[in-house]
């Protein structure tokens, strides 16, 4: 019997062993949209057509299971898988530039997109080697990109225009912290000037169609945060690499001397304390050849992934929201109450090359206000007002909207 026992208690230690090992978590978003102007494909070529549309939406923008393991000896694993809008990553799209036809579009290849998938060797707190399939530690939403981590109902619109939102990569990665400093370095492949277009920037060349990822040409991303001050993180991070090269379609010698050359800089700070959040960011982006990637893409098959528009040479995001907790002096306690308000400029056409017809509705303003509702740290109920302020002839695009979200660890 006393073997029996000590069997079983031996097991169970060892069971309980594991499970401090292994972690659980994610994060899930669900949203509603009642929007104050028009969806048609058309409506920014004939503004004057749509000035009293409206209409509404559901929507699942992110689901995110996470699972990580301490194997000991400083060797570590971390996955996310996510799905994004509810399934898989197949979309029916209406195509402006083609007439309002519908086209089907594969966003990336697979049902479902695995975000992040890493091996880490820790030597110390201020050095660790990761490698896989990580996020790319550029801006503040790529940053902070969990619903948790920001006051609107979706991400950030300027950050998520212009760049990929969230941008992740196969590469390596040295990081760590040192007294009141963060380091993060990353080499991976470079973008695909293939999928840079009007509408986004360079947003579209990080996913792949292919069942591979091209790295013909690589790339690299850094980024330094300070924490010097109490409540406060400022943080500086950049990226460059040439985008040209990385495409399927093996350009001839007519493109020899194109690069592509891209390069991204950016600056963020978040700040909490008295009951006060603010968070902001700017980052700039140029482009080289932009006009010869724009004549290329052109040239393109109508079945390939290209979305064979303009593609800018200049690209800027900018944006800061505030929130204060209304509970703290109401002295409501274990439950948070932020109202907030967000301002973003962004435009993904700010510079085009010459011949390059830039197209004004690319850039705008947008203003937010709205509450946080956090019964609990890992739930929020969230609700804003939005405009996003046009410039003329086009009409301005507000709306309201509603969320909920949670983001933590199960294990």
């Amino acid at each position: 019997m006393n073997k029996k026992i000590t069997a079983i208690m031996s097991g169970m230690s060892a069971a309980l062993a594991m499970s401090a090992q292994l972690t659980v978590g994610g994060y899930g978003e669900a949203t509603y949209s009642y929007n104050f102007y028009s969806d048609a494909w058309n409506r920014y070529k004939t503004p004057e057509n749509f000035k009293n549309d409206h209409h509404s939406r559901v929507d699942l923008p992110h689901v995110v299971i996470y699972l990580g393991y301490d194997f000991g000896n400083g060797w570590s694993m971390g996955s996310e898988i996510e799905f994004e809008h509810g399934g898989v990553e197949t979309a029916v799209e209406m195509e402006d530039d083609e007439g309002g036809e519908y086209e089907s579009e594969t966003e990336r290849g697979g049902e479902v997109a695995l975000e992040q998938f890493w091996l880490q060797k820790s030597f110390s707190k201020s050095l660790n080697l990761r490698m896989g399939h990580m996020v790319v530690p550029v801006g503040s939403t790529n940053r902070g990109h969990m619903p948790t981590e920001f006051f609107g109902v979706y991400r950030p619109e300027g950050d998520a225009t212009i760049i990929p939102c969230t941008w992740h990569e196969t590469g390596v990665a040295l990081w760590g912290r040192i007294g009141a400093w963060r380091y993060e370095a990353m080499l991976m492949p470079g973008l695909d000037s293939d999928r840079f277009g009007r509408d986004n920037w360079v947003g579209g060349g990080t996913g792949s169609p292919y069942e591979f990822k091209i790295a013909n040409a690589l790339a690299g991303a850094a980024r330094i945060d300070n924490y010097s001050v109490s409540g406060l993180r400022l943080g500086l991070s950049a990226y460059a690499g040439n985008t040209f090269s990385n495409t399927l379609s093996h350009p001839n010698e007519t493109w020899s001397d194109v690069k592509g050359t891209l390069a991204i800089g950016a600056f963020d700070f978040d700040y909490a304390g008295h009951d006060i959040i603010a968070r902001g960011g700017v980052i700039y982006g140029h482009l080289s050849d932009s006009e010869r990637i724009t004549a290329y893409n052109k040239k393109m098959r109508n079945d390939s992934p290209s979305p064979k528009t303009n593609v800018a040479s200049d690209a800027v995001s900018a944006a800061v929201e505030v929130g204060y907790n209304i509970f703290s002096p109401l002295k409501v306690k274990n439950q948070k109450l932020y109202v907030f308000g967000r301002y973003d400029y962004y435009d993904s056409m700010l510079k085009t090359a010459d011949g390059i017809l830039r197209y004004d509705w690319c850039g705008r303003s947008r203003i937010a206000a709205g509450v946080n509702y956090y019964p609990i740290k890992q739930i929020v109920v969230k609700g804003e007002y939005s405009i996003g302020m046009m410039k003329k002839p086009y009409n301005n695009e507000p709306s309201i909207s509603l969320g909920i979200a949670y983001a933590g660890f199960f294990k």
